[in-house]
């Protein structure tokens, strides 16, 4: 039997890094059920696997996060429990662990350290903590985009351009261009779009769409709080006040005091630049200004997988990499 405090998530996520695969028995060897925590190298997710008696089912999951079925597993079967938000893996985890602990230590059912578990942690299922995560991600990607500007422009130039995430414009707004970021921890290059304006173009000025992907990135990874304090300093040295301008800029990001900056994400592949008239975007067409007036939210995704690379974009991405 594995302690859970062995279990740190700094090892799992070197297994997620490298893509490698892991077994780690929690339960006991002859009391109770197998209990079992598995890292997938190949799909790069965390599972944790109970053993089901006889006539036993699975629990239902009704939280839109985590996914939970029955499957046959070490000649067994078994009731596998997962997360379908890659963003909230650093929680699951910690959230796994606790289920396994109420099976093996406190000879729980599955029904019941499943049940106990989700009570205590409805903070990890709440949508805000949903956004919180992706938030982070998006902010990731925002540093990784201004640290290859200020690579090319200079700091000054770069962080006046970034306008951060309370502003109508686009991320980056340049005189003579705008830029979107968007970022993603899926295997497809698929992204949320708020609002009808957000592809748009500002003033006449082009608008270029730059889409980043993330996976775990182990050892070598980066975390935000890394990527945070690098941003900082490199500012720093070019001008010593940009440093508070690096500050202001980020409280805007309204980061929750609980949100886990200690992932190691890298990128996991080049950046995919488009014109944003190549974007696939919903237009709005009522016939009316005072129909239009009455539609005051829109989000939609797009996939953007196989979509080839803009030519001739004004800006180097050569250099865009997590600070």
């Amino acid at each position: 039997m594995i302690d859970r405090a062995v279990l740190k998530w700094s090892t799992v996520e070197y297994y997620l890094g490298e893509a490698l695969a892991a077994s780690y028995r929690l339960s006991h060897e002859h009391r109770g059920p197998l209990v079992c925590y598995e890292v997938d190298g190949n799909a790069r997710e965390i599972a944790l696997f109970v053993e089901l008696d006889k006539n036993q089912k699975p629990p239902r999951s009704r939280m839109p996060a985590i996914a939970i079925d029955e499957v046959r597993h070490h000649d067994r079967r078994m009731a596998r429990i997962r997360t379908t938000a890659p963003v909230l893996m650093r929680d699951f985890h910690d959230l796994a662990l606790s289920v396994a602990d109420r099976i093996v230590r406190n000879d729980c059912s599955l029904d019941t350290a499943y049940r106990e578990t989700l009570q205590a942690w409805n903070a990890l299922l709440d949508q805000h903590r949903v956004v919180g995560a992706q938030r982070s991600l998006g902010l990731h990607g925002e540093l990784a985009m201004l640290w290859a500007l200020a690579m090319q422009y200079g700091w000054e130039t770069a962080l006046e351009s970034w306008t951060g995430p309370v502003a109508e414009e686009h991320d980056f707004a340049f005189s003579a261009f705008d830029i979107e970021v968007k970022t993603t921890s899926s295997e497809r290059r698929r992204h949320s779009i708020n609002g009808l304006d957000q592809l748009i173009e500002s003033m006449d000025r082009p608008l270029w769409f730059v889409s980043i992907r993330l996976t775990r990135g182990g050892a070598g990874g980066r975390t935000l709080s890394e990527s945070i304090d690098a941003v900082q300093k490199a500012a720093m040295s070019e001008l010593p006040k940009l440093g508070a301008r690096v500050t202001k800029m980020l409280e805007r990001f309204r980061l929750e005091a609980d949100a886990q900056t200690d992932e190691r994400w890298t990128l996991r592949d080049a950046p995919l630049v488009l014109s944003a008239a190549a974007v696939p975007k919903l237009q709005l067409d009522v016939g009316s200004e005072s129909l239009s007036d009455r539609i005051h939210s829109v989000r939609y995704e797009v996939d953007l997988t196989g979509l080839a690379q803009a030519q001739n974009y004004p800006f180097d991405i050569s250099e865009l990499q997590l600070p």
